[in-house]
């Protein structure tokens, strides 16, 4: 175990700290875009970024992805900021954050398993394009010049090409050094991180937030943070699943559910704003080399760093590298297969997909587009298991009994084509159900159940149900009611 969590801190070095290197200039202007949003000073932003870097590194389950302060996590505080200020919202921040330590603890992350490739997909596909909105006004015509679309080229250039001499700088980081250099020697008048916001010149402090310890607080917190939570957690879930794919690895996912949590308790009690796992900065963390925590704890050490002590430098940046590099994280980040899969992969999984896509790119929320495709998902699955579900019969030779056969799944979708299935006007002796070639979910299989046994009885005929397996047997006895005293009565009752 030890030796395990050694080796991802140390068995890559290098690639590394050059790719935290990188993550930590980009995370800098989203941070304080962030806190503008949440409506807060840049500072509750930068400071949320480091810690939640730093302490995920060290305790969360997927070596190797950023997390930091986010939009996601920031758009739903901008009301409680508003109407209570921000001791408000480093409040339920903390409670988010211990929300999220005992959702690791009861593992409910197994909820992940019910996502499907779709959701994930459109997941991914949507993140891409908000990434991509997200530097559009980096490229109003009306508030840049010229000069901003060409130094966003020479970035995609230096981007795409330099890996074609070595691979041993990471490209964005060249990016970032060489535009920078070249915006400074020439005086070039074009919009720079500093622009953004002021950078904060001292180090975070610990502090109790400001607020009346009263069950009304409470109640003007919670909503929040149980938002802030679950949103956290989802994209973070749904983070990792991506990472663990493109470095074919796994991770701990219940372990992650308790980093996030320790990360956004102690920034509560720092300054800082609650967030998550960000899958833009954990692909340009990929993209770089990055592989252990070591990347993820240099991007938050480095980020302090550099705004703190190196805060007159980091402001000359132009926005102009760091939009270069995040129109690289939207080109790499979208499945461009997908849009190929969508005349070969089936309907229903296509559907899935782009109503992910939209939800996520109308609202601007991830979680929105997540629940609408898992939801779909569920209706598309449940709809074609119901069709793999038939009723056949067969008559004896002295016309007296007939045995209905039922194959297939009864459950709540299947339950009509169940009772059209059945000729209750038939005059029989007996009627035998054959539910070997069955299994039997829900209520309303089992109401259906009841339905059919007691309308061939009101006519009597004699029923005898057979082949029930246990777990279907279980449920019937439960529940059924065709054997109990007056059921018939509550069948004329109906």
């Amino acid at each position: 175990m030890f030796a395990s969590y050694k080796e991802q801190w140390l068995g890559n070095v290098r690639g590394d700290l050059l790719s935290g290197l990188v993550v930590a200039l980009a995370l800098i202007p989203e941070a304080i875009a962030f806190s503008i949003i949440a409506g807060v000073d840049p500072k509750v932003g930068l400071y949320a970024s480091f810690s939640i870097a730093v302490i995920t590194a060290i305790t969360g389950g997927r070596p190797g992805m950023i997390s930091a302060a986010t939009a996601a996590t920031a758009v739903l505080m901008v009301t409680l900021v508003k109407e209570h200020g921000l001791q408000y919202l480093l409040a339920a921040t903390v409670v988010a954050g211990l929300l999220q330590i005992a959702a690791g603890i009861l593992r409910v992350s197994y909820v992940m398993r019910f996502v499907s490739r779709s959701v994930i997909t459109g997941f991914v596909n949507a993140l891409a394009i908000l990434i991509f909105i997200a530097q559009l006004p980096e490229l109003d015509p009306r508030k840049v010049t010229g000069l901003t679309y060409a130094l966003v080229a020479a970035g995609l250039a230096i981007i795409y090409l330099f890996p074609l001499l070595t691979k041993s700088v990471p490209s964005p980081l060249v990016t970032i050094v060489v535009l920078t250099v070249v915006t400074i020697a020439l005086a070039l008048d074009v919009r720079t991180v500093g622009d953004m916001g002021a950078l904060p010149d001292t180090l975070p402090i610990f502090l109790i937030p400001q607020i009346p310890l009263t069950l009304e607080t409470l109640q003007i917190i919670l909503p929040y943070s149980i938002a802030v939570a679950v949103v956290g957690l989802l994209e973070s879930l749904m983070t990792q699943t991506i990472v663990d794919d493109l470095t074919d690895t796994s991770s701990s996912r219940n372990q992650e559910c308790v980093g996030q949590g320790l990360a956004n308790t102690a920034t509560g009690f720092i300054g800082g704003m609650a967030g998550c796992a960000m899958i833009g900065q954990s692909i340009i963390n990929i993209k770089s080399g990055g592989r252990g925590r070591l990347s993820s704890f240099t991007a938050g050490v480095v980020l302090l760093f550099m705004v703190v002590v190196l805060g007159d430098l980091v402001a000359q940046i132009p926005m102009a590298a760091l939009v270069a590099i995040m129109i690289m994280v939207s080109i790499g980040t979208f499945s461009w297969t997908s849009i190929r899969g969508l005349w070969s992969h089936p309907t229903s999984s296509s559907a899935v997909m782009l109503a992910t896509v939209i939800f996520v790119v109308l609202t601007h929320n991830l979680a929105i587009g997540v629940i609408v495709g898992v939801l779909l998902s569920g209706i598309f699955f449940a709809w074609k298991i119901s069709q793999l579900f038939r009723v056949t019969s067969a008559i004896s030779s002295d016309g007296r009994e007939r045995t209905y056969i039922v194959e297939g799944q009864l459950f709540f979708a299947s339950v009509e084509d169940f009772m059209k299935s059945f000729d209750f006007k038939e005059v029989l002796e007996r009627v035998v159900i054959d539910v070997s070639a069955a299994h039997i979910w829900d209520i309303s299989s089992v109401a259906a159940l009841d339905m059919a046994v007691l309308k061939f009885r009101r006519d009597g005929a004699e029923v005898k149900i057979v082949g029930m397996n246990k777990a279907s047997e279980t449920i019937v006895d439960r529940l059924a009611i065709h054997d109990k005293p007056g059921a018939m009565d509550k069948l004329m009752g109906h």
